[in-house]
């Protein structure tokens, strides 16, 4: 039996369920993330000075692992597609019209709200984002990213469809048994309001449609997926590397705590005791034992000894060059793995760097990126593809976002790139305004403007139209 056929509490409590059961391993990658490591190796007799020491040995690399990639993917453009045989000259909308699903991302602040829905789903495997209809507003969309640790959607091949069949949301894991917690299960027709968590079950608070024709809201981002629906995101593999990390800088903070210096040494040497001042006798401890007065030694001091025997030494320092290597060899095994520059993670030098150089020091994490934005441009394409239908426009199926450009190339190389591709290849110039780093699709759109207005062409085109239009008829007055 198909889960669509279940009732909406039982999804409910399956969903809750689930939820349950994958929060323990969500839960870990976010503490990595946040630096709440798991401690290294202390002996059970370790005392306070070494619980202190593993404190300060996280060295917490995970969050640079998101945040590189992350900075690279911006949507920042959205272009519908032209029905067959159209020309953008000839089309109906303008080029320079902006769509109502990108109004719809502009009302939603989606510029700087995409990037924690990216981040979400670099850390994790996979983020969510919900479209559903304002309230106060049906014709307006809202759009909100939800983390995989508040959501559990279902799907009937996970691989491949684009829409799951059910998502049960929560706004958030109760902290003790028994407490309840709101929740929003989403189907193909309708948004329940639950109270879930609850001794007995999942309560079912309100019910209404969500406007969506057999649609379920929710738009899964999964950069990194595989042929059975399985999602890896980039920083659970990398955390036995960084407990390695962490155990290796734990060690060098012990030796360079306790055995980074010389020890002095001195083997024959009788100690000399306390004595009372009055009857010159040696002194007792509680024990019995004698007290003997410290030997002083430091830089200002010259040791001597009465006996010839004494032999005066000293243990050398614990080197550190090994515990340095092996914090650097762990660091590159993390680049290799993450597709991330050496240089990123404090590998390497990167000094006097040209323009090529540099590309070609990031051709992993371009191709990695590159692959990300094919995932996530789908998962944005969908998103857009709902917001169309909320804002009662025809959805446009093939219409693609538009990824701001943040490779390492030079303005001025890239300017004279582009002016080739005009001359030599005949490529349209207003076809390469849009590849300009740092120009935005309302730059591309303010020029088109400007250059339709000072066009001398379009301007006489406009006159002999004025002169050569028939008069407009003049209809007699009745009276």
């Amino acid at each position: 039996m198909a889960e669509t056929s279940v009732s909406p509490v039982d999804l409910a409590k399956l969903g809750f369920d689930r939820l349950r059961a994958d929060r323990e391993r969500l839960d870990r990658i976010d503490r990595y993330v946040r630096g709440d490591h798991d401690g290294p190796y202390t002996p059970k007799s370790a005392t306070d000075e070494y619980k202190l020491l593993t404190k300060r040995a996280v060295s917490n690399w995970l969050p640079l692992l998101v945040k590189t990639p992350s900075q690279a993917m911006a949507v920042d453009g959205y272009r519908r597609s032209l029905e067959p045989g159209e020309d953008r000259e000839d089309a109906a909308v303008p080029e320079t019209a902006v769509p109502e699903e990108w109004r719809a991302w502009q009302d939603n602040r989606m510029d700087a709200r995409q990037v924690p829905i990216h981040r979400a789903a670099l850390t994790y495997g996979q983020s969510f984002v919900t479209v559903l209809r304002d309230p106060a507003d049906p014709a307006r969309p809202v759009i909100r990213g939800v983390s995989p640790r508040l959501i559990h959607v279902s799907y009937d091949d996970p691989a491949a469809d684009a829409l799951p069949l059910w998502a049960l949301q929560v706004e958030g894991l109760p902290e003790k048994e028994g407490a309840e917690v709101k929740a929003w299960l989403y189907d193909g027709t309708n948004v329940y309001d639950f109270m879930v968590g609850g001794k007995d079950g999942p309560r079912l608070v309100a019910q209404a449609p969500h406007g969506f024709e057999n649609l379920c809201p929710v738009v899964r981002f999964a950069p990194d997926i595989d042929l059975e629906g399985r999602v890896t995101g980039v920083v659970e593999p990398m955390i036995p590397i960084q407990d390695r990390v962490n155990q290796t800088v734990f060690d060098l903070l012990v030796s360079q705590t306790f055995g980074s210096f010389k020890v002095r040494t001195i083997a024959g040497l009788a100690p000399e005791f306390r004595r009372d001042p009055e009857t010159g006798e040696v002194l007792l401890d509680a024990n019995g034992r004698p007290i003997p007065i410290p030997i002083q030694a430091d830089a200002s001091r010259f040791l001597v000894a009465p006996d010839a025997d004494t032999k005066f030494s000293q243990l050398d320092e614990t080197p550190l060059g090994g515990f340095l290597d092996a914090i650097e060899t762990a660091t590159k095994h993390m680049a290799a793995l993450s597709q991330l520059p050496p240089m990123y993670l404090g590998v390497g030098t990167m000094t006097n760097l040209s323009a090529e150089a540099m590309a070609a020091a990031e051709m992993a994490l371009s191709r990695a990126v590159d692959e990300f934005q094919h995932s996530l441009g789908e998962s944005w394409e969908l998103v857009l593809f709902l917001c169309a239908i909320v804002k009662g426009v025809e959805p446009d199926a093939e219409a693609e976002v538009l990824w701001k450009d943040a490779g390492s190339r030079s303005l001025s190389q890239t300017v004279d790139a582009l002016g080739k591709a005009v001359q030599m290849l005949q490529v349209p110039a207003r076809a390469m305004w849009a590849r300009i780093p740092g120009v935005t699709a309302r730059d591309v759109e303010e020029w088109s403007q400007m250059a339709e207005a000072d066009d001398p062409g379009l301007r006489m085109a406009d006159a002999m139209a004025a002169v050569v239009a028939p008069p407009a008829p003049v209809v007699a007055d009745a009276a």
